[in-house]
């Protein structure tokens, strides 16, 4: 080193790497921060941080870290500035009141276009195939009363408003934001997101999205798919007139439904095998799909094929044998109320009553009968105290006992069985049924983007109280689980490639058939890299020395180790 080195004022740092270089890797290749750059207004000579080197630095917090706004700070300092986009005199200028702003100047950027270009470079940078898309919307809780997120208008821009609606994360109590998602069947990767009003009806927002993804892609030539909610005239009929196509599940309130079931039950349907896959347990009877034609279509004209699962035949089935029998259960125990003393039920309308709620609580109504009797006795008591006489009156006083007897209607029974596990889809799409059941299969994986969405990545519950800025932070969420889902689908497709059927990334070194990106992030977390400072001096930097799992996750995902390695600073190293 020199004699001018003051033994003193040598500190020996660890400097975080973690999974940072394959977050980089990913963004870099969709050039992001050039986007940023494109779309963000020119910053004020007077911001002490670019507009866009804040977004960015959140982002990457969100997607390894996930630190609430006023801990950026801190999480930054523990990295290598460059890692998180920044240069070392913007570390310690990094704070959340900065990052507030820059979330108000993304607000009020055009998100839009941003979000197309994000989009198209995702599918040309990456080939993402965009021929099948799947569309589903989550609720978003937010903690607090959000008085004045009501959805004014700022800059000609309109946030989406807290309100109540219809909760799927069964907090009714709380105010939501809806996050309406659109992935590609290529490797679940986020093709579009769009953030609504807490009250928003699911089936109101699929013109708006598929008209999006129109203008988008520039082209009609995709197959939509969504769950029941898109099976209503003006979605399908908007679709099916602009030449694009659909598929979805007529929900059970249609009365094509009732109609085909009635169809089923009378044995007239000729069912077709088209997938059989091994059960999920060793020893499962194998899961088999059977498909057949509907022998009328729609009111609106388009075709109906019918499915039958044999898992979900069983479940059918199971769940009617449950519904019955708890039915039954408390019948049996309201009967034993009645013939007590005590019972508090006096008239046959209360009885009934009694019996009708199980009944419809337990979902049993169709198949169980249930008979209420009445026994009257009569029983005759002086009108006054004393002893009786001649002249004694009487009056008559009835007791009421009721009993009820239950049995099960076979014949609806029968009827309900003949259709157990069967689905109907409605569709324009003149595929085979087996390609029309392989695409809706995938719809589930839409469900896991968003339990990352929510869970890994933490996009709930939002407490931000900017309208605006919660607006714009659903962006920065969104990138971070786009990142996620390119780093699945690149680790899965090397895999593939190389004849890997399984990785040991889980404890104790057990097989991991399909990785996700939050087990990666995991595994490389610990990495970090070894400084030597004087006087708060660069001296030298020794990098993480990855093991034979982390070297062959970043191979598999082509980020070299050179990415891992801290080249000496000249420059003042702040903490």
């Amino acid at each position: 080193m020199g004699s001018w080195v003051d033994p003193e004022k040598i500190e020996v740092r660890r400097v975080a790497v973690g999974a940072l270089p394959v977050v980089n890797a990913v963004l870099d290749r969709l050039g992001f921060e050039e986007l940023l750059g494109d779309y963000l207004p020119e910053p004020d000579p007077r911001c002490a941080i670019a507009p866009a080197k804040a977004i960015g630095v959140l982002v990457r917090n969100l997607c390894v870290s996930r630190r609430p706004l006023y801990g950026l700070s801190v999480w930054a300092r523990g990295y290598e500035p460059s890692l998180v986009g920044l240069q070392a005199t913007d570390v310690v200028r990094l704070n959340d009141d900065r990052v507030g702003r820059a979330l108000d100047q993304l607000f009020a950027a055009d998100r839009a276009s941003l979000l197309t270009a994000l989009s198209l470079a995702v599918i040309g940078r990456f080939g993402v195939e965009v021929r099948e898309l799947h569309n589903d919307s989550t609720s978003i809780v937010l903690f607090g009363s959000y008085r004045e997120a009501t959805g004014q208008a700022r800059r000609g821009v309109r946030p989406p408003a807290a309100e109540r609606g219809f909760s799927k994360d069964h907090r009714g109590d709380l105010k939501q934001l809806v996050e309406i998602l659109t992935i590609s069947s290529d490797g679940a990767v986020p093709i579009a997101h769009r953030l609504a009003d807490g009250s928003t009806e699911d089936s109101t927002t699929h013109i708006a999205t598929w008209d999006q993804l129109v203008a988008m892609l520039g082209t009609t030539d995709f197959l939509y798919t969504a769950d029941c909610k898109l099976a209503t005239r003006d979605n399908m009929e908007h679709i099916a007139t602009k030449a694009g196509r659909f598929l979805t599940i007529l929900p059970r309130s249609r009365k094509e439904d009732e109609v085909g079931r009635a169809w089923i039950a009378a044995g007239e349907v000729t069912w077709q095998e088209v997938a059989r896959k091994p059960g999920k347990r060793k020893g499962d009877p194998d899961e088999v799909y059977w498909a057949a034609e509907a022998p009328g279509c729609s009111v609106e004209g388009f075709r109906i094929v019918w499915m039958r699962s044999s898992d979900k035949r069983s479940d059918d089935a199971a769940r009617r044998f449950s519904r019955i029998e708890e039915a039954r259960r408390r019948l049996v125990d309201l009967n034993e109320t009645l013939s007590s003393a005590r019972c508090r039920m006096r008239t046959r309308a209360s009885v009934d009553d009694a019996v009708a709620a199980i009944l419809k609580d337990t979902g049993a109504a169709r198949f169980l009968r249930a008979v209420v009797a009445d026994d009257t006795t009569y029983e005759h008591r002086q009108e006054k105290r004393g002893r009786p006489g001649k002249d004694t009156r009487y009056r008559r006083i009835a007791h009421y006992r009721f009993s009820i007897t239950a049995h099960v209607d076979e014949e609806a029974v029968a009827y309900d069985a003949a259709s157990d596990g069967c689905f109907p889809f409605v569709t324009n799409e003149t595929r085979a049924p087996a390609e029309l059941l392989r695409t809706y299969k995938f719809q589930p994986s839409l469900e896991r983007r968003h339990a990352t969405f929510k869970g890994v990545i933490e996009a709930a519950p939002l407490t931000l109280k900017s309208d605006a800025r919660l607006d714009a932070l659903a962006f920065c969420l969104y990138v971070a689980l786009l990142v996620h889902a390119l780093v699945e689908r690149d680790l899965r497709r090397a895999m593939a490639a190389k004849g890997i059927a399984s990785l040991p990334m889980y404890h104790e070194g057990r097989a991991c058939a399909a990785p996700t990106a939050a087990r990666v992030i995991e595994l490389l977390e610990p990495l970090s890299a070894t400084g030597v400072l004087h006087a708060g001096e660069l001296l030298a930097m020794s990098p993480p020395e990855p093991d034979a799992l982390q070297r062959q996750i970043l191979s598999l995902l082509k980020v070299p180790l050179r990415a891992y390695g801290i080249e000496k600073r000249s420059s003042r190293y702040s903490r």
